[in-house]
């Protein structure tokens, strides 16, 4: 108890002051979040401005830390906070659990404070007892009693007469100042899916439509999200809202399940814009659709990733308090530039960055890291894994087998530190853990050979579609997730696609230029020859003739230096977080229409 180590509380007359201080730090974050992902993603939806929005998208992911930074100097310039002793942050601490007494987001005003406290104090995230190890004030049942206040949801009671009805007050209740092409239309559609898909529901006494009053924005669209009710039975639906090429609004699909929303939702997405008095309710509404996703994704989908971070942490804190099994080098090919290992009761991965590379890797630990940042800046499209990136990590040491220290100490003696019990990580990734592609195949069936090779070139295409090179596409560079996708996840030669300069390899020019082993034609630092790939990719001739069935465009320079010239062009491709056959409609093909001066986005 706080009380039996520090018995003579509240005594410092400044406590309570920098308790206030730091709240307001973090209540001016939130304002700032809360305004880039409600209002302005709506107005920016509105008038279609899909390259403001992903500039938005990008600095949204830079606000908490510039938050952080502004505190901390306030705090060092009115306090010396970095001089104060501990037992005065207990203190603050008791402040500023007082002060979240009746707070709306207590739960991210408590990442705040150990965000400031670890910045100023420059100590290791767990090895203090002042900050939140565990959260202090709950968000159960957190409600905002202003008169005016929207609620969380709002809930819809149809009848079989009036279910038509319903669906259209749904989704006019959300007021879009732009008008839909046919609603009425669209609507009949999202009644066909539901009786389709949801043909075992009967009506019943409790039959209700539960809707999340924000709608969610990513890139291009915008979702309605919410539950069908009937009985004991629920289920989570969500409505994608499109624009169409007359600048109209259309429903594009209907997705019900909860694997279609996992899919929606998933950790290889960019983040959505919600506008959320209250995310505690959000999250805890999301995870009764989603119950298999931990908080901590959920919050990072919902663009609170500093908080996802925390309670990830706070997982595997309570994940090693209850398992024996130890940490081991990752299964797979070993990496040329970062070192990974896992746990193997944990689905996660943890990547550092090596001290040193072979010499045929041409990078830095700094290039490195910025790889790994335009990443997380980037539109994902579903095919490359977030990361989670923390620095100065403890475990215990007893934890690591014998191999994963030797290999530590040879390859990243720079990132570890041996403090007592505990080994210290200066700084490490951690991604959720994937079966690589190249594992997957060994052991396939041909149906599942085939359907993993198709979805290997799908995800190239679509990582092409947001203009990403991937640079090294070996099969050990991909995985392939509990649904069947196939995700990048190896950062350290991606580029952006118009960066790049896709040649074919020029006709040798007399015999000895036919017969050498060597390159001797001029290769420039940004070259890629996409006819060079097929050696490293198609020693199978099984994978073979399903990719060169289905994906033989990519060893084609054409392909790849025609994306780049529509990319350059101002055209916006489209890449949709759920199947083809569940549009409502195919939009035309607009690729010969006068291109827009847009940023590349996707659905």
């Amino acid at each position: 108890m706080l009380s039996q180590k520090f018995p003579h509380q509240l005594t410092d007359a400044h406590a309570f002051e920098i308790a206030q201080t730091m709240l307001g730090g973090f209540n001016r974050h939130y304002r700032i979040f809360r305004a880039i992902s409600a209002d302005e993603a709506k107005r920016r939806f509105e008038r279609a401005d899909w390259h403001g929005q992903q500039r938005a998208q990008r600095e949204r992911i830079e606000f908490y830390d510039k938050r952080v930074n502004e505190s901390t100097e306030l705090l060092e310039q009115r306090f010396k906070a970095s001089e104060l002793p501990m037992a005065i942050w207990q203190q603050v601490k008791l402040h500023y659990i007082g002060l979240l007494t009746n707070h709306h987001q207590p739960e991210l005003a408590e990442t705040f404070f150990n965000s400031v406290c670890t910045r100023i104090l420059h100590h290791s995230y767990f090895h203090n007892d002042f900050i939140f190890v565990r959260p202090a004030v709950s968000t159960e049942y957190i409600e905002n009693d202003e008169p005016a206040a929207k609620p969380t949801y709002r809930c819809y009671y149809p009848t079989p007469e009036n279910l038509r009805e319903t669906l259209i007050r749904i989704v006019d209740n959300f007021q879009l100042n732009l008008a839909f092409e046919d609603l009425g239309r669209d609507v009949d559609h999202v009644l066909a899916a539901m009786h389709r898909d949801l043909r075992h529901y009967r009506w019943r006494t409790n039959f209700q439509i539960q809707v999340l009053s924000s709608l969610f924005f990513r890139n291009k669209g915008a979702y309605i999200v919410g539950k069908v009710v009937n009985g004991f039975i629920e289920t989570p639906f969500a409505l994608p809202v499109l624009h169409n090429e007359r600048g109209l609004l259309y429903l594009d699909a209907a997705l019900f399940g909860e694997d279609e929303l996992l899919m929606l939702f998933s950790f290889a997405r960019a983040y959505f814009m919600v506008d959320m008095e209250i995310p505690s309710a959000y999250v805890q509404f999301l995870r009764s659709m989603m119950p298999r996703k931990p908080r901590a994704e959920l919050y990072n989908a919902i663009g609170l990733q500093k908080h996802g971070k925390n309670l990830f942490y706070r997982d595997l804190l309570y994940h090693l308090r209850h398992s024996s099994d130890k940490f081991r080098i990752a299964p797979g090919i070993k990496g040329m530039v970062m070192l990974v290992f896992d746990l193997p009761s944990f689905p996660f991965v943890f990547k550092l960055i090596k001290d040193f590379f072979p010499a045929q890797k041409e990078t830095t630990r700094e290039l490195v890291q910025g790889k790994y940042l335009l990443v997380k800046q980037h539109d994902r499209v579903g095919r490359m894994a977030d990361t989670l990136e923390y620095s100065n990590v403890a475990f215990p040491r007893y934890r690591f087998d014998e191999e994963l220290l030797a290999e530590l100490k040879a390859f990243c003696p720079s990132l570890m530190e041996e403090q007592g019990a505990d080994l210290v990580l200066k700084h490490v990734y951690i991604e959720r853990r994937m079966v690589p592609l190249n594992i997957y195949l060994q052991d396939a069936t041909p149906e599942q050979l085939e359907h993993a090779v198709i979805e290997y070139g799908n995800a190239i295409k679509d990582l092409v579609a947001a203009n990403i090179f991937p640079g090294d596409m070996l099969w050990k560079n991909f995985g392939v997730t509990r649904h069947g996708k196939v995700v990048f996840y190896d950062y350290d030669e991606i580029e952006y696609l118009s960066d790049c300069n896709f040649r074919r390899v020029p006709a040798p020019r007399n015999e000895e230029e036919e017969m050498s082993g060597e390159v001797w034609y001029s290769v420039g630092p940004r070259d890629v020859f996409p006819e060079t790939f097929e050696p490293f990719l198609l020693g199978n001739p099984a994978v073979r003739e399903v990719f060169m069935r289905h994906h033989a465009d990519l060893l084609d320079a054409d392909f790849w230096q025609g994306h780049k010239q529509r990319i350059q062009a101002g055209y916006v491709h489209d890449v949709f977080p759920y199947e083809a056959h569940k549009r409502f409609y195919v939009q035309p093909d607009v690729s010969s229409a006068q291109p827009r001066p847009e940023l590349s986005m996707q659905a």
